[in-house]
């Protein structure tokens, strides 16, 4: 059987930074080719950088958040894009902002069919939400890492609320245990 956690993939990386000072987002708007503010729908403007692809949120209290990453790296990337286009528009950004990684959300594949019934039960019903009515899967709230997991019968997962890679890695072995000390996988 191939190890699960070989199949891990980062789906989106979402981080914060800020720049310390209010802006004016109409300007910006006006001066940032490519930037999308539409305050009656969202209070921040939007700027999408295409390499690496991500999407910037720009506030007027100079907080931004980047979401759409694939990689701590690409939003590391992203923001220094962005750092510059301001540093260009004249507004003063330090040498290098605090980024802090929000979450990772990482999918991954345990090669098996799920029973989420006996799943359910088995992982103990005050760490799991399973309304099939509702929705398809089973969510997991684990403690360490401190990430939720949601299971499917097909056996595909999604990580979300690790702060670091290594969560998903940990949380895909953690939960592979759970379940084959259940015998509910394979």
């Amino acid at each position: 059987m191939t190890n699960p956690a070989d199949s891990i993939e980062i789906q989106n990386v979402v981080a914060s930074t800020g720049i310390g000072q209010e802006l004016d987002l109409e300007a910006l708007a006006e001066d940032l080719p490519g930037a999308d503010f539409n305050p009656d729908n969202f209070p921040g403007l939007v700027y999408r950088t295409q390499e690496p692809k991500a999407a910037a949120l720009i506030f007027r209290s100079g907080k931004i958040v980047c979401t759409g990453a694939k990689s701590i790296d690409d939003v590391h990337e992203a923001l220094g894009i962005i750092f510059e286009k301001l540093r260009g528009l004249q507004i003063p950004v330090e040498e290098d902002p605090e980024i802090t990684v929000q979450n990772i959300v990482s999918s991954a594949d345990l090669g098996h069919n799920l029973n989420l019934n006996a799943l359910a039960i088995g992982l103990g019903l005050e760490d799991v939400e399973y309304e099939p009515e509702q929705f398809p899967g089973l969510v997991y709230r684990m403690d360490e890492p401190e990430v939720v997991i949601l299971l499917f019968g097909s056996g595909k997962i999604v990580i979300t609320g690790g702060k670091r890679t290594d969560d998903a890695e940990e949380a895909v072995e953690e939960i592979v245990e759970r379940i084959e000390g259940l015998g509910l996988l394979g």
